[in-house]
């Protein structure tokens, strides 16, 4: 959380007062004696809260207040006075400051409308953060959240497959995003002006397959959940596939494929004509460092929506959210999000679990995560987690895990 205060007074020993209680509730003060030495700190990402006395000689705290509000309407600005003038407080308050205190005020209500400031303006700063990640880069880097290293294979991948041109899979468990993944191959892909269509192959009769490569032209189509097809659109499906023109097919499923194909359900020549590249979509368990990310950006999105001022997202919550498996994987997440956003329900997260419970559980998904990503190697895994040896052993007992079941 950002500590930063911006403390401007013109009286030295009130200076001193104020930064002793910013600094006894573990605050980091910055301190002026005047406008013009204040406006040397500020710039539109400053991270914290200015509070500033009112009647100062020269340029007053009105006037500080302006120019914050110039140069950052959502840089929270605290004024304080030493009377009890209400049209100052009213005057205050319609100018745009975030709140009105008198001096003296006591510590703990000057500290508590520093706490309600410094959280609104990190949400603030956070939600610009997300905003600039969706407007730089490519389709990838815009669209494909996390920070884990099977985030960025996965934002790889889909950079090769657009790049390949070919048709391709996309496998991925319930509620992993197989049909994201693939419109952002086809906004990487040269055929990004072009139309793109997403069919439900369950739905899709011999006549809607016809008309869906009539409709897609020289874009690309999204087949979802292959498996669910018709045989005999299958069969249509392969015929259209051998001369169809320029058109792309991308085919998601969130089932094991193989084994359809195994069962005779799916064709195993369309599957080998579609398998030409696959893009596997992890599971949020194996990648446990990217729920935070997703959440907060969900939380962020469902917030703009709303109108609304996003709720603080703790290091406990963070917790019990990365403590969870995640069967319904980035939907499921996203649900969760919406509803904290809205106030209707925190999180689903397991009743009556305590923290030091909940802590085990992150635990061994950050073990079982890496472990993943380095293919049960545990040289690499210790190292990767900067664990001694003889300790990551230890956690690898407590935990029940054993590198060679990671190994392919």
């Amino acid at each position: 959380m950002i500590r930063q205060v911006l403390l401007v007074d013109d009286d030295r020993d009130v200076r001193e007062a104020l930064t002793q209680t910013l600094e006894l509730a573990h605050l980091d003060p910055v301190v002026a004696g005047s406008f013009v030495e204040a406006k040397d700190h500020l710039r539109t990402d400053f991270p914290g809260v200015v509070i500033t006395d009112i009647r100062m000689p020269g340029r007053d705290g009105f006037y500080l207040l302006d120019h914050v509000r110039n140069l950052d309407p959502e840089l929270p600005v605290i004024l304080l006075t030493g009377e009890a003038d209400i049209p100052i407080a009213v005057r205050a308050m319609s100018a745009g400051a975030y709140d009105f205190l008198e001096k003296p005020c006591a510590p703990q209500n000057l500290v508590a409308v520093l706490d309600r400031a410094l959280k609104a303006r990190a949400l603030v700063l956070e939600n610009r953060r997300l905003k600039k990640e969706l407007q730089k880069g490519d389709a990838a880097s815009r669209m494909l959240f996390g920070q884990s290293q099977l985030a960025e294979e996965l934002r790889s991948q889909a950079r090769a497959v657009a790049r390949a041109g070919t048709d391709a899979l996309i496998v991925g468990e319930p509620g992993s995003g197989t049909s994201k993944i693939a419109e952002v191959i086809h906004l990487l892909s040269p055929m990004a002006s072009r139309p793109f269509i997403k069919r439900a192959a369950a739905s899709l009769a011999a006549a809607d397959m016809k008309a869906a490569f009539a409709d897609v032209m020289d874009g690309t189509l999204y087949i979802d959940e292959i498996t669910a097809l018709d045989p005999a659109v299958q069969l249509l499906l392969l015929d259209i596939l051998e001369d169809r023109g320029a058109a792309r097919v991308l085919a998601g499923s969130t089932r094991d494929i193989q084994a359809v194909v195994d069962a005779g359900r799916l064709s195993a020549e369309l599957f080998y004509r579609l398998d030409l590249m696959r893009v596997r979509v992890p599971p949020l368990r194996e990648r446990p460092e990217d729920i935070p990310v997703l959440f907060r950006h969900y939380v962020a999105q469902a917030c703009e929506q709303a109108n609304l001022m996003q709720p603080p997202i703790t290091a406990d919550l963070t917790a019990r959210l990365i403590a969870q498996d995640w069967p319904g994987n980035a939907r499921a997440l996203m649900n969760v999000a919406m509803r904290f956003a809205l106030g209707l329900d925190e999180t689903e997260t397991q009743p009556g679990l305590g923290l030091a419970a909940q802590m085990v559980q992150v635990e061994r998904s950050f073990l079982i995560a890496a472990l993943q990503r380095h293919k049960g190697r545990a040289t690499d895994v210790a190292r990767d987690l900067q664990l001694p040896r003889k300790t990551f052993y230890d956690k690898l007992k407590k935990h029940g895990l054993r590198p060679e079941d990671y190994r392919n």
